[in-house]
């Protein structure tokens, strides 16, 4: 280990953005490749090169005689969180059990530091038949010998393609009666500029009405700007999103979902956020906004095979929700918090 060299990655550095990727790659599918999630190649470019206002990313590449060993990333929210950061190390599978994410993490960690951030989040997978707290799971056991608590369990679930139409319209049946003062609305890419100022309201609430556990976070900043901007690299990054809300008498976005596609991953679909705002619910919008977004990826899309979402393991509503729809568990996440002294 007294031979790692760790260094700052330059984000116009081709060579080296291709080698931090690899690195992340290989660590992120080690042992769950049917079940990864990571960022493609050009996704994380554009994102590295083209920063928005609203957050940043800093990435760090380790290497042992030229060769890269480990890599690890700080996330930087800019507008909101702003004593909050989010850590991550990734060591190549045949590097592991050397001290290198060891060595990588505290780098990670004082860059933090120099931003002014003190509350630091990460997360790790692991097979969802070891339990819900990940006990022995890899991941786990070295975030907690650095100090990391579990805060919050996650279970991935996949939903596989295509949804009967029948269940759909069942589904949608029995959900109408309950928010008929209610209109639904879909459609694909850019919010319409109509609704971007409820549905930017609503969104930004996401992270703190979603089950925080012990997870310490504050509100989004409602920036309109800042959520176009975010828009546009989506787009540039090859992604498309499908989108539903429930409006009430007023036109104001009271529930929402949205699923994100990549060009990168032509059978794969993301299930984002869904929510629906406090005083509305009780009428079954999370299941309407649900249904009718389903429909509509079925009808604008060809060759998706899956839709892949994460529920806190708490979210018994949401949970309730997607089962009916047939997503099932596939693995458990952890989000972990540290503070720094």
């Amino acid at each position: 280990m007294s031979d790692l060299q760790i260094h700052p990655v330059d984000p116009f550095d081709d060579a080296a953005i291709d080698a931090w990727h690899g690195v992340y790659l290989a660590a992120e599918r080690h042992g769950r490749e049917e079940l990864a999630t990571p960022w493609q190649l050009e996704e994380l470019r554009i994102q590295l090169q083209e920063p928005t206002r609203a957050r940043r990313t800093l990435v760090f590449l380790g290497a042992v005689a030229g060769q890269p060993v480990v890599a690890g990333n700080v996330q930087l929210r800019m507008l909101d969180n702003l004593t909050s950061a989010e850590v991550f190390v990734y060591t190549a599978p045949e590097h592991r059990r050397r001290g290198h994410g060891s060595a990588l993490l505290p780098v990670l960690e004082q860059a933090a530091r120099e931003h002014g951030r003190t509350v630091l989040a990460s997360d790790t997978a692991w097979p969802h038949e070891l339990g819900p707290t990940g006990d022995g799971a890899p991941g786990i056991e070295f975030a907690r010998a650095h100090g990391y608590a579990f805060a919050l369990g996650d279970v991935l679930r996949v939903l596989r393609l295509p949804v009967a139409d029948a269940l759909l319209a069942d589904l949608a049946a029995q959900a109408a009666p309950h928010h008929t003062a209610y209109t639904l609305r879909s459609w694909v890419g850019p919010v319409p500029d109509d609704l971007v100022q409820s549905w930017t309201e609503l969104v930004t609430t996401l992270m703190t009405e979603a089950p925080l556990g012990e997870m310490e976070r504050e509100p989004e900043a409602v920036d309109v700007a800042a959520m176009r901007e975010g828009e546009e690299q989506g787009r540039r990054q090859g992604r498309t999103k499908f989108n539903t809300v429930a409006l009430d008498a007023q036109g104001t976005v009271v529930a929402y979902t949205d699923i994100a596609t990549t060009v990168h991953e032509p059978t794969r679909a993301y299930q984002w956020g869904t929510l629906v705002r406090r005083p509305d619910r009780g009428h079954r919008l999370g299941m309407a906004v649900k249904v009718a977004n389903l429909a509509l990826l079925q009808r604008e899309t060809q060759g998706l095979e899956q839709v892949v979402t994460w529920n806190a393991e708490v979210n018994d509503h949401m949970i309730g929700v997607n089962e009916q729809l047939g997503f099932r568990a596939a693995e458990r996440l952890g989000e972990l918090q540290k503070h720094l002294g």
